[in-house]
């Protein structure tokens, strides 16, 4: 855990004093706003404001500049026009501030002139050791301590509840609307951060300050761009040793989307489907709507993450019954029959039942509720379920019901405290209030008690998550000057270990018949060029060529091919290789990624991979281990193992191939943008896989990424 005292980052969420440079008396002004809700929320720091032509701000004493503060404020909110604020931030540091919020906007997400001055403020906060948060960010929020370095007028409709989940984000509208949203739904906030234009402090800075806090237990976060991914991979892969769930609402899939993240934030999107790699990577939890956010933000407070997930439901409702079935096949959450036992001492309680999961006590548990309480402990303690969902609707509200009905779930609970317990219930705020108290997460909508639950589970399989495999010790290779050809990509290739099927490179067509002949009949033949990197699209590729006429008839087909449709290509040859058959076709391949670097990438070829993007994601490097799971992750993985009575392929050579892949382009540095094995055939168990294809891609010396 951080010292408050000595980490910049853990004073800006809980400072101890704080100036306000452009105080305003005008408790609904900018430079207002601040001092009059940390007067109403009780902030126990000693508050400073600053403004040369008042002696008092809101009944405080004002100073007349930041020079004239009496002592050296933790944090300062700064709240002048921009072109005041390199000086502001220089003189803050020189008073021994550490940390600044500035409110201030035009700066470059404003005009070219603006990302002038932003340099300006940020030359001069480096040259005084000032962190900044901003500029044009709405602040800091902590309930718990009554800090409010926010404008946000978010909170006149209501101050937020003080408790675990620290949100940042990126946005200061939507992350004051996430504020906003949780204050309504009762969820207790640790600190909410508003990022702003991260000059200084990015979203992974603050991911990383919640990992810190010792009052943080949930971290939430709203992300439209990621401007250093390496920064946030360590910030979350921190949290998760950390045990502290992550989950994240990252926007900006849509083509659309993507150009108005980038536009606000003037921050890279990536690739979408990347990004979903890294994060589940990571064990986070990625929200596709802030409802989605707050829902497993609020269910994570109640730290129990299954591992071995199971639900079990109990429901007065048969339709609910089948609305929790659909959402936990859609979620991949298993919902196993209570046992047969079980199953038959219910069905003696109430014969008409539905006893199996979901348990349907009928509505003839209002007669008895003393029922309700013996159906919720067989399927706690017979069914054996992780997580018991129970849904009594509205009969929680009714006043000959509720007190009973609670005092039986809330003993089942407790005989359980490693259960996690969530029900779906219609009932008052003061009602739902009681039940979460008890320890229960509670829902009206069993739908999204269903993702909540099945995001614990993955909570859960992230923290349990032992170290992996160490990737494959792969030689450090150069990378050529430029783009090589498919002979050339094979040659490098095989020098780090991966694979390729015999062939040669030939400039003539005697040549070509020679090295046909001692490979043997059939063979491939692929016109020879690094300006060519798509052969198949001009005819450059023959396949099933038996004999030496062909060899030679093909070798002067494909330069005539390669010369029309490609005058200006720098034509090398004819390869000429040897033709595999019996396996079943794969690509692997690794594209670098703009945020997150180089991404490995395995599907089946043909169909699967132009059609159904069957693929699989994983950031490089990783191990043998993560490189099998992989393989057998993909949707077609049944015509890998043996579908059909085929015999299965050499998984063990597919995941060598991908892992050292994997570290070969880890090494290779930025110049390399994507490399492509297609195909690549995976062989009967015990006899390999060999790349067939291989294309390399460069950027050119000193124009890497």
């Amino acid at each position: 855990m951080v010292d408050a005292l000595h980490s910049p980052l853990s004073r800006l969420l809980r400072p101890a004093s704080v100036a306000v440079v452009g105080a305003s008396d005008d408790a609904l002004r900018i430079g207002g706003r601040p001092i009059a809700y940390m007067l109403g929320q009780g902030y126990g720091g000693r508050i400073l404001p600053v403004n040369p032509n008042r002696p008092t701000i809101q009944g405080l004493p004002a100073f007349e500049s930041v020079a004239a503060l009496p002592q050296a404020p933790d944090v300062a909110i700064v709240a002048v026009a921009a072109k005041l604020v390199p000086q502001t931030i220089a003189a803050l540091g020189e008073r021994g501030t550490r940390a600044a919020i500035v409110f201030s906007a035009g700066f470059a997400e404003a005009s070219a002139e603006g990302v002038v001055l932003q340099q300006e403020m940020l030359a001069a906060a480096r040259a005084h050791g000032v962190r900044i948060l901003g500029p044009n960010t709405l602040g800091v929020v902590n309930p718990r301590s009554g800090f409010y370095g926010s404008f946000t007028s978010v909170v006149e409709m209501g101050f937020p509840k003080a408790g675990g989940v620290g949100i940042a984000s990126q946005s200061g509208a939507y992350g004051s609307h996430i504020l906003g949203v949780a204050r309504a739904s009762g969820i207790g906030i640790s600190s909410c951060v508003m990022t702003g234009n991260e000059s200084d402090l990015h979203l992974a800075d603050m991911v990383q300050a919640f990992v810190d806090d010792g009052d943080t237990e949930v971290i939430a976060v709203y992300a439209e761009g990621i401007r250093d991914g390496g920064a946030l991979m360590a910030a979350l892969e921190n949290a998760r040793r950390a045990r502290k769930p992550v989950v994240m609402m990252k926007v900006g899939t849509s083509a659309v989307g993507s150009a108005a993240a980038q536009s606000h934030t003037a921050s890279v999107a990536g690739n979408d489907a990347v990004t979903d790699a890294v994060l589940a990577e990571l064990g986070v939890v990625r929200a596709h709507s802030t409802d989605h956010l707050l829902d497993v933000a609020r269910t994570a407070t109640r730290r129990i993450y299954p591992v071995d997930n199971t639900l079990g439901v109990i429901t007065v409702s048969g339709g609910a019954g089948v609305i929790v079935s659909d959402a936990a096949e859609v979620h991949g959450l298993a919902m196993p029959e209570m046992p047969a036992a079980a199953q038959g001492r219910l069905k003696e309680l109430i014969p008409f039942c539905a006893p199996r999961n979901p348990v349907d006590c009928t509505a003839q548990f209002m007669n008895d509720l003393g029922i309700a309480g013996l159906f919720a402990e067989a399927v706690v303690a017979e069914g054996g379920y992780g997580a018991i969902l129970a849904f009594f609707t509205y009969t929680v509200g009714a006043g000959s019901i509720a007190e009973g009905l609670r005092a039986q779930l809330k003993a089942v609970r407790a005989r359980h405290p490693d259960r996690l317990f969530v029900l779906c219930i219609l009932a008052t705020p003061e009602t739902v209030r009681q039940y979460e108290d008890d320890g229960f997460a509670v829902f009206e909508d069993p739908a999204r008690a269903v993702a909540a639950i099945a995001a614990m589970t993955r909570f859960g399989q992230a923290f349990a998550r032992g170290p992996a495999l160490a990737p494959p010790e792969v030689p450090v290779l150069a990378l050529p000057d430029a783009t090589p050809n498919e002979a050339q990509a094979k040659q490098l290739l095989a020098a780090a270990g991966i694979a390729v099927a015999p062939e040669r490179a030939c400039t003539d067509a005697a040549s070509a018949v020679a090295a046909a002949e001692a490979l043997g009949y059939p063979v491939v033949l692929k016109i020879l060029s690094a300006d060519i990197l798509h052969k198949s699209e001009i005819g450059g590729v023959l396949l099933d060529v038996g004999d030496a006429a062909a060899v030679r008839s093909g070798f002067e087909l494909l330069l005539a091919r390669a010369r029309a449709a490609v005058p200006a290509a720098r034509i090398e040859g004819v390869l000429v290789a040897k033709q595999l058959s019996g396996g079943v076709e794969c690509i692997l391949g690794i594209q670098r990624d703009p945020v997150f670097g180089p991404v490995a990438v395995f599907g089946l070829g043909g169909i699967f991979i132009e059609v159904l993007h069957d693929v699989v994601l994983r950031r490089c490097p990783f191990g043998e281990d993560v490189a099998e799971q992989m393989v057998r992750s993909i949707q077609g993985a049944p015509l890998l193992l043996g579908a059909r009575g085929k015999p299965p392929v050499d998984i063990q050579a597919l995941a060598a191939m991908l892992a050292r892949l994997s570290q070969f382009a880890h090494q290779a540095g930025p110049r390399l943008q994507s490399i492509d094995l297609n195909p690549v055939f995976a062989l009967p168990q015990g006899q390999g896989a060999y790349a067939v294809d291989a294309v390399i891609e460069l950027a050119p010396q000193g124009k890497e990424q």
